[in-house]
């Protein structure tokens, strides 16, 4: 099932995504989790900073797909997991005022890189690998999802990642300006943790109103029409044959 975990020590907390055996892919209930961690931490006296983190060297491999044929083929199902529970999460984060600091390693796909998209500063291992190669799932990012890393990755990027299925390494990522530094594996929770001490050695105020300007300035609303018919490959069948080739470990048939 998976846990969003959550410590504080101090002015620094610490989220922590926990799916053992999965590379912590994102189930429903930790999307959920991630909202309400989220929408809880600037309730927190003293909290100045957060670094996000994945468990067992991995910081997420994407969603949990042995969930999907429950909610994947119908499309109300479909539009309630993507606007309720996965933008739910990411919206939490985006609209948290205090500073968020991802320390990135192993996997960093679909899910991940929607989470590390809603970060300020991204840390990464050399080891890391991003992508979201869902083209092989038989399905497309939903638009808030897709609007989101279009902005961070940069839209040749997310073009690449979506339609061509490819998966970038940690230097490719930084020379493309989505990273903020690439270090060896070893190096990589020391600096996170660093980086996320001295913000909050920084004033509070100041980030928090650095954080609303930065959300005002990126801000960008998506067409209606584009959401009413965002869902309707609900029940098609190259999303159905994605998924169950997936699951049944075969090469999908399009």
């Amino acid at each position: 099932m998976g846990l969003v975990q959550l410590s504080i020590d101090g002015p620094l907390a610490r989220v922590t995504l926990s799916h053992e055996g999965k590379f912590n892919a994102m189930s429903r209930a930790m999307w959920r989790e991630l909202a309400a961690t989220f929408r809880h931490l600037p309730t927190q006296a003293g909290v100045r900073c957060v670094l996000i983190a994945g468990q067992g060297g991995h910081f997420c491999a994407g969603g949990d797909i042995a969930e999907y044929p429950a909610f994947r083929f119908d499309e109300a199902a479909l539009r309630d997991f993507h606007e309720n529970d996965v933008w739910g999460g990411l919206s939490a984060m985006l609209d948290c005022d205090l500073p968020i600091v991802a320390q990135i390693e192993g996997n960093c796909m679909g899910a991940g890189v929607e989470i590390a998209s809603c970060c300020d500063i991204r840390v990464a291992a050399e080891s890391a690998r991003f992508g979201a190669p869902i083209a092989r799932l038989g399905f497309p990012m939903a638009p808030r999802e897709a609007q989101l890393v279009a902005r961070e990755a940069g839209a040749l990027t997310a073009r690449e990642m979506l339609l061509q299925a490819a998966v970038l390494d940690a230097a490719e990522m930084k020379a493309r300006g989505f990273l903020h530094t690439v270090l060896p594996d070893a190096q990589v929770a020391p600096e996170a943790n660093a980086r996320a001490a001295r913000i909050a050695g920084m004033a509070p105020q100041a980030a928090r109103l650095n954080k609303q300007t930065m959300r005002s300035l990126l801000s960008g609303a998506i067409p209606q029409d584009l959401m009413q018919q965002a869902y309707r490959y609900a029940d098609s069948t190259e999303h159905r044959e994605g998924i169950d080739a997936f699951l049944g470990k075969r090469t999908p048939v399009f």
